[in-house]
């Protein structure tokens, strides 16, 4: 075992999602960068273009020396999106590519048009073999390493699962240089001594100032950076979130099986690149593995009673094979999506937590040591979508499945991918004899009306026109602008053969969809037909008011019906 610990990284610190990367590469792809990100001149065009193109928020102003731009053509090039400054004693540029030129791999990721899709590919990155050994001589893949780590546990306990603490203490902080056996080892002493510890965080406090006594840099960095590398390996889609730390999905044992690897690789890193950049194979483009992998799948499935059917499939080659499990893998994400959706009734306190983070602009909640939830300040448009879809799933009796409701991607573990695209509204939450389309802005400036106006308006025309039952249309945001307001109040809209419309659109605050929503909670009396009441109430007085004087009504109306139901 080395005495001196090194952290490793599977991401990259300054960018905080890794699900915005293909964003951002689809942006660099377009541009007059490709081939030219280095130098100043070139870094600082290309943060102001992805500033420009809503990527990054106002980071263009606050740096001016480019190293925005830096993190994310490092992230390019770590995945193999790109072609990566080889260093002399790795061998000649020319033998590889030209540096910062889009690779064959990069083509890939960018017609990568499912999330499952671009998870693949992050997963062929992450299993090179391209990290540093201590000894600066060998390489290895964190994503490999934690997977021997992980299924060691499982072995010994039952249970892949890894702890938040355990993996800032014992996971990213190891490599093949140990011993796999130690390792496991100490994790399952920590686990145990935390168990019976009076104090979780004391506890977690000394034993990471134990373990830094070996580490030259700042102790946070052991929690700080296992956040972010956790969320990395996420992304991977062979890893989902425990509590504050991982699990194997268990969908993906066999492939964990497969890519596991207890030892560092000596193939030179010139090599690894090549690999890198040209898509590295993965155990499931082998027919025999792809075939265990769908086996298993199968076997998980009816031991759940989950209904399928891949009969009309051929299962001739591994890419056939993998299509079947892909549908199969589609069937079981939603249909955990559908028992996920039924225990929202029994998250309501959690939901209102998250409305609270997004009216401060994001941040964290601590429950405690191993509980937490958080909204990363650049996501906040992302969670507002997510978390009102909960809320809707909460109050239930809908009609349509909880994924039909949504427009926004989820990962593994039911959290938002990015924002709904546009062209449709945000969330279609229909009823038995009525519909609740749902519209949300982080938007609060006078440019809210500007923006939001007309498509707000449009898609709940175009859903008055699709759905043979009442159409209500809730539009919410941080703050209400006046001008949003007036423009809802009116609520005219001219559809097709200039058929004029009168829409019911009742703008809220966040803050005031959250008294309603944890009112009805509290009175366990939560049920859409409430909601639908109140849109009645605050429609009801709008062509006697202007709009400053409807949105105080509205604010009446929400506290007068929240009291109510006390």
């Amino acid at each position: 075992m080395s005495e001196q610990i090194t952290i490793w990284h599977v991401g990259n610190t300054g960018l905080r999602n890794p699900n915005r990367i293909q964003e951002g590469f689809s942006v660099f792809a377009k541009s007059s960068f490709v081939g030219r990100l280095h130098g100043r001149e070139n870094e600082l065009g290309f943060m102001k273009l992805l500033n420009e193109k809503g990527i990054i928020q106002n980071e263009a102003g606050k740096d001016i020396s480019g190293s925005h731009a830096r993190k994310w053509r490092l992230m390019f090039a770590r995945n193999g999106f790109i072609y990566p400054q080889v260093k002399k004693k790795d061998g000649l540029q020319e033998d590889l590519g030209v540096m910062d030129d889009i690779t064959p791999f990069g083509k890939v990721f960018l017609k990568a048009d499912t999330y499952p899709a671009m998870q693949e590919c992050f997963l062929r990155s992450m299993s090179v073999e391209q990290n540093d050994m201590p000894d600066k001589q060998l390489h290895f893949s964190p994503l490999r390493w934690l997977l021997a780590i992980m299924l060691e546990l499982e072995k010994r306990t039952g249970s892949s699962e890894l702890s938040r603490i355990e993996f800032a203490l014992w996971g990213h902080t190891t490599n093949p240089s140990y011993d796999l056996d130690d390792v496991v080892d100490n994790i399952l002493d920590l686990r145990q001594r935390r168990a019976v510890a009076p104090s979780k965080r004391v506890f977690d406090k000394k034993e990471i100032a134990k373990r830094a006594e070996h580490y030259d840099k700042m102790p946070e960095n052991f929690l700080d950076y296992s956040d972010m590398n956790m969320r990395y390996l996420r992304v991977s889609g062979i890893f989902q979130r425990k509590g504050r730390g991982l699990i194997i999905v268990p969908a993906k044992h066999v492939l964990a099986e497969k890519l596991a690897k207890t030892t560092a690789s000596d193939t030179p890193l010139m090599e690894q690149y090549k690999t890198l950049c040209s898509g590295a194979p993965l155990p499931t483009d082998n027919k025999d593995v792809a075939q265990s992998l769908l086996d298993d799948l199968i076997k998980q499935m009816k031991d759940r009673h989950i209904l399928f059917d891949i009969s009309d499939l051929p299962l001739n080659t591994a890419t056939e094979i993998n299509i079947a499990r892909q549908r199969l893998e589609n069937i079981l994400a939603q249909t955990d999506e559908i028992r996920y959706a039924s225990d929202q009734c029994n998250q309501w306190e959690e939901i209102r937590d998250y409305m609270t983070l997004l009216i401060k602009g994001g941040g964290k909640h601590i429950y405690d040591e191993d509980n937490a939830i958080e909204v990363p300040k650049d996501e906040t448009p992302a969670y507002l979508e997510w978390i009102l879809w909960r809320a809707a799933l909460a109050i239930d009796h809908m009609v349509n499945k909880p994924y039909e409701v949504r427009g926004f991607k989820l990962d593994s573990d039911f959290l938002p991918v990015s924002a709904a695209g546009g062209g449709k509204g945000d969330l279609y939450c229909e009823y038995s004899d009525f519909t609740i389309l749902t519209e949300v802005t982080m938007s609060t400036s006078s440019r809210q009306e500007a923006m939001e106006g007309e498509p707000v308006r449009r898609h709940v025309s175009d859903a008055v026109l699709k759905y043979d039952k009442p159409v209500y249309g809730m539009f919410i945001a941080i703050r209400i602008d006046t001008n949003t307001a007036e423009t809802f109040r009116h609520g005219v809209w001219y559809a097709k053969g200039d058929v004029k419309q009168r829409l019911n659109i009742v703008p809220l605050t966040l803050a005031q969809f959250q008294k309603f929503f944890v009112a009805m909670f509290e009175a366990q009396k939560a049920h859409p037909q409430k909601l639908r009441d109140l849109i009645d109430v605050c429609e009801t007085p709008r062509d006697n008011m202007e709009a400053p004087e409807w949105k105080e009504f509205i604010d009446y109306a929400v506290s007068d019906r929240s009291a109510v139901m006390q």
